[in-house]
């Protein structure tokens, strides 16, 4: 089971100061650096374009991330593929793919923010149908280096070179924030699915996984060419009382931020135990807890991957790279024992 990191590049205000973009951004390189320091698999940002999160450019971090490692797989975390370019987005990863020397993975989504849509000239009624269509051009783009095809949202392209070419097959994961069409069109491409967990239960979410598996198998591919993905929220400290005392308060502003935004209620302490707690979405305590959780996780949905959220919020930095090292040094092997046990 392969471990990796998140990012949004989180920029709220610290005791009222807002983080300035450069500083998150030469911090998320840090962060990269330090995840394959301590053997993670994969690192992955994701793509905003508000004031509070400074990535609004994935694929470049990730070239400055490339370029100070040399193992761990880079990916987006997500791509908002509706208000992109598909020719763009495969030319980019595919010049981080050949930098990186097979590093470069996409995780392509129809976003949780809507931010991009008025930005980039589209209409939120065309949201779904938006993200179909570029969707299905992106995978074409991996099968055929002359391409001829035609939609509505883009110009047509007839028996176009697109370059560069990758020196292997891009790996390209849908993110899923719990929509069934949205694993069953994933399927029908023999995608890879990432599932957004960020609340409730991770059981919940296991008759998308189960669903995930028999689409894949009914499109006619292989469900081991076609794995399962989860992303948390979590954190990780030498003691249980730490971690509750160091992430509670950045993760309760940003998401009381964003309840605000969505008509939710402000987040309460019950509420963030509740979430801790066994069953529930918060990858959060001591190495051994997390470690307990992970496979769970793992045994509930059957999941290759899981990628932890640490940075909810504007954590301190230094915080944010002792958690990675943790998961790294502390939480993978745990896992991995017992998982091969």
């Amino acid at each position: 089971m392969e471990l990796g990191i998140t990012t949004f590049a989180d920029a709220y205000p610290v005791n009222g100061v807002p983080t300035p973009h450069g500083v998150r951004l030469r911090q998320v390189v840090e962060e990269a650096v330090a995840a394959e320091q301590a053997g993670l698999d994969v690192y992955g940002i994701g793509e905003h374009h508000r004031a509070d999160f400074a990535a609004s450019a994935p694929a470049i971090v990730l070239a400055a991330a490339a370029g100070k490692t040399e193992k761990i797989n880079l990916t987006s975390a997500v791509t908002v593929l509706s208000s992109e370019d598909p020719v763009r987005v495969w030319q980019q990863f595919t010049t981080l793919d050949l930098i990186s020397q097979g590093r470069a993975e996409i995780i392509a989504g129809r976003g949780s923010f809507i931010e991009s849509f008025p930005l980039f000239g589209y209409d939120l009624e065309d949201y779904d149908d938006l993200f179909s269509e570029k969707l299905d051009l992106l995978v074409e783009l991996t099968r055929e280096e002359q391409i001829t095809w035609q939609g509505r949202f883009r110009p047509a392209l007839h028996e176009q070179g697109v370059f560069p070419r990758p020196e292997r097959r891009l790996p390209i994961w849908i993110g899923v924030g719990g929509t069934p069409q949205s694993i069953v069109r994933a399927a029908s491409y023999g995608l890879p699915v990432a599932l957004a967990i960020i609340g409730g239960q991770p059981a919940q979410f296991g008759p998308l996984a189960q669903l995930h598996r028999h689409a894949i198998k009914e499109s006619g591919f292989e469900p081991d060419d076609a794995p399962l993905a989860v992303h948390m929220h979590g954190y990780v400290a030498p003691t249980a009382e730490q971690a509750v005392e160091e992430y509670y308060p950045s993760y309760a502003q940003a998401m009381t931020v964003l309840g605000r935004e969505r008509g939710w209620g402000a987040m309460s302490r019950n509420q963030f135990n509740n979430l801790r707690g066994r069953g529930g979405s918060l990858v959060l305590g001591s190495p051994e807890q997390v470690a307990e959780k992970i496979v769970e996780v793992h045994r509930v949905l059957g999941v290759q991957r899981l990628m932890l959220h640490i940075s909810v919020g504007t954590l301190p930095h230094e915080q944010v790279l002792r958690a990675i090292e943790l998961l790294g040094t502390q939480v993978a092997p745990l896992v991995r024992a017992e998982l091969g046990a």
